[in-house]
């Protein structure tokens, strides 16, 4: 199997490089991705405009269902829900079908942003059929999470929740977004990614002490909620720019 895919991979890089495209081609290739952009960001805003205060979960598409993790995001969707937030997730397996279960459990709002891949994403049963959103570019997508979600729940996951994570860090430290919570789940699971932003990235004055300020890592359901809970209480609803 793992020489299979080196095979494959090695096929796509081959192909890649061997494909020439004259100028013309490579405008109009660049010209027709434009629209299919423009046409993706529409359909993004026209949905989401309509949702209301939603939060956002993260984590790994690869989470079994009889996993603690999945309970957990089960869990605190289901609660979310009940407080009358609406649940934000990338659509596919795992985690993200957690965090929309928990939310069609609840008889609250489903949202589901798909990306087609290869392997592992496919859409999970438990989307509301009219909050289903399918896309091919990734940063599109992050431009959705970043506009409609007024909070982040990051369970564990691997590069892509990374991503996710360090995307809404990021543009909560450069002021382009306003400080929403960024709840992470599983101390034992984050603590040595925080120890080293702490021990490295700090140490070397790469980041500010503030910074550490954007996150917070709690244990329970119930800790995560109340983070999430306080802030709407605290500040008015309205997409994030």
């Amino acid at each position: 199997m793992e020489e299979n895919n080196k095979e494959q991979e090695e096929k796509r890089i081959r192909k890649a490089l061997n494909k020439q495209r004259s100028w013309s081609e490579m405008k109009a290739h660049d010209s027709w991705s434009v629209f299919k952009i423009m046409s993706e960001l529409v359909e993004g805003y026209e949905k989401l405009s309509k949702i209301g205060p939603c939060v956002a979960i993260f984590g790994s598409a690869r989470t079994i269902s009889g996993h603690p993790y999945y309970q957990f995001t089960e869990e605190i969707a289901y609660m979310l829900s009940k407080k009358g937030f609406g649940i934000i997730t990338g659509g596919g397996p795992g985690i993200m079908e957690a965090g929309n279960k928990g939310a069609r459990l609840a008889g609250g709002k489903s949202v589901g942003i798909n990306i087609d891949l290869p392997f592992e994403q496919f859409p999970n049963p438990y989307i509301d059929s009219d909050k289903y959103i399918e896309m091919d570019y990734f940063f599109v997508r992050k431009v959705m999470f970043m506009r409609y979600a007024q909070g982040y729940i990051v369970m564990p996951g691997g590069f892509g929740t990374m991503d996710e994570l360090f995307e809404a860090i990021t543009l909560i430290q450069t002021h382009k977004l306003v400080k929403f919570p960024i709840v992470m789940i599983g101390k034992s699971y984050w603590g040595g990614l925080i120890d080293w932003i702490k021990e490295t990235m700090l140490k070397e004055n790469f980041i500010k002490e503030e910074d550490l300020e954007i996150f917070s890592v709690v244990e329970t359901s119930e800790e995560a909620v109340k983070i999430i809970e306080d802030f709407y209480n605290k500040y008015a609803l309205k997409p994030n720019f």
